[in-house]
């Protein structure tokens, strides 16, 4: 007997609230009785994306590495520096750093009319313990779920990082970062060997870092960072956690690299300046794969430019920009673009300081971009093309109607890629479903969240 759509959606709330990920009083979101349905050819471009973006990745430490050497155009590692305290900035490029790239990649992806578009980047995201719940919620004979699955791949990425089997693994989160405590609690008990702590817990003696667990004291092997570097200065006993992986008595991941946190790396692969040392670094595969996927996007630099000088690719009306207050007049339809902070700020994570340009006021948004170009160089803003999601239909369970409804939508999708070596595997991908007059696409409310799958034919 097949359940019907509504006790379908009882059931995975009852889940979700007895792992804590769901509450009426917090976390709420739209439960779907179905996951969102990728096509084969989907499926595929997720799988391929992992390897493109850690590629990405590794392109843009080196080229920072290089930069900050002198060996590459020095202002790269100008921009990707600034704001950032010059001891953090010091500490990320140890030699024993120099090759970290992040153990978890996670763009954001907007479904588009013409394809997708991956408008940032995150190398410390939240949710991939929420997702790793919901794809064993939605199992169904009549589709596949799309990944190799969360948690496994987690402790596959941290046994790599650390080089060691059966590694212990600690993930540390912050109080800036405790809206997702219950989701990394989730993930870890569902593995062994993993540790979800506050910061204050962990324990340092000359050996290395500690946890009391059951009584016990238990060695780290790997401190996954679950908390951002801008908040580095509220994390209780955060010099005895860097001078341990100073010192190699544990590895941390993502590494404490603030340049590969920054959402002006997009700005510096449209630079037409560079256009042939990423297309030489990344291979024309890659490169072209990426030049299809990442939107213009520009640094508010507030230095004036010579009286030849143009923003590259920046245009009104044909018409090339030299100076920003050429933008503070454009109208409605010609404000299609998105400020938001760099990186190294509270308000650079999640949707804050997000400001889309066509949603706002012309006096918001005039503020903004002052705003942003006032705060250079020490906290940068970038200013990008805005890419419209295509409408599709969600479904979900109405508590007010007790029935199933259909939501007209645009959708985010954000796969969870784990880095093992050389290759990013895909872990699985949350949809995100907002109504489709919201300009941003994230959790809230009104929001239906689900895992991806594939219909079984």
């Amino acid at each position: 007997m097949i359940a019907q759509p509504e006790k379908i959606c009882a059931d995975i709330k009852s889940s979700l609230v007895r792992a804590g990920l769901y509450s009426d009083s917090g976390n709420i979101f739209r439960i779907s009785p179905e996951p969102y349905f990728l096509s084969p050819e989907e499926i595929r471009f997720f799988h391929e994306l992992g390897p493109h973006l850690l590629k990405f990745y590794s392109v843009l430490n080196r080229f920072y590495l290089d930069s900050a050497r002198g060996n590459f155009h020095p202002w790269i590692a100008e921009y990707l520096d600034a704001g950032k305290p010059r001891d953090l900035i010091e500490f990320g490029r140890m030699k024993r750093m120099r090759q970290a790239l992040p153990g978890i990649i996670r763009p954001d992806v907007i479904a588009t009319e013409k394809g997708f578009a991956v408008t940032e980047l995150d190398s410390v995201p939240g949710g991939f313990g929420f997702t790793a719940s919901l794809m064993s919620l939605y199992e169904d004979p009549s589709w596949e779920i799309t990944g190799e699955g969360i948690p496994a791949l987690f402790y596959e990425m941290a046994e790599s990082v650390s080089k060691e089997s059966s590694p212990n693994v600690a993930i540390v989160v912050s109080d800036e970062s405790g809206d997702y405590l219950s989701e990394m609690q989730y993930l870890g008990t569902l593995l062994s060997g993993v540790y979800v702590v506050h910061p204050k817990d962990l324990n340092f003696k000359e050996e290395g870092l500690f946890v009391v667990h059951e009584g016990k004291w238990v060695r780290i092997d790997v401190l996954y960072r679950f908390f951002e570097l801008f908040d580095l200065k509220n994390i209780p006993k955060s010099e005895l956690h860097l001078y341990a992986v100073k010192k190699g008595r544990v590895v941390a991941t993502p590494p404490y690299k603030p340049w590969l946190e920054e959402k002006l790396s997009f700005a510096l692969f449209s630079h037409p300046a560079l256009k042939s040392d990423w297309e030489k670094a990344l291979g024309p595969e890659t490169f072209a794969a990426l030049t299809h996927l990442i939107p213009e996007t520009w640094i508010l630099d507030s230095r004036p430019l010579p009286p030849h000088g143009v923003i590259p690719g920046l245009e009104v009306k044909g018409n090339p920009i030299r100076d920003w207050e050429a933008l503070h007049p454009l109208t409605q339809k010609e404000r299609e673009m998105v400020i938001k902070p760099s990186g190294f700020s509270p308000e650079s994570w999640g949707s804050r300081g997000v400001v889309v340009g066509h949603d706002v006021s012309s006096e918001i948004w005039q503020q903004t971009l002052t705003k942003g170009l006032q705060q250079f160089p020490d906290q940068p803003s970038v200013l990008q093309k805005f890419y419209k999601g295509k409408k599709v239909e969600a479904r979900y369970f109405d508590p007010g109607t007790g029935k199933i409804e259909t939501m007209r939508s645009r959708v985010r999708l954000t796969p969870y890629y784990f880095v093992s070596g050389d290759s990013a595997r895909l872990g699985g991908i949350l949809a995100t479903l907002c109504p489709q007059d919201k300009k941003k696409i994230h959790g809230m409310v009104d929001a239906v969240m689900v895992p991806c799958a594939a219909k079984n034919l």
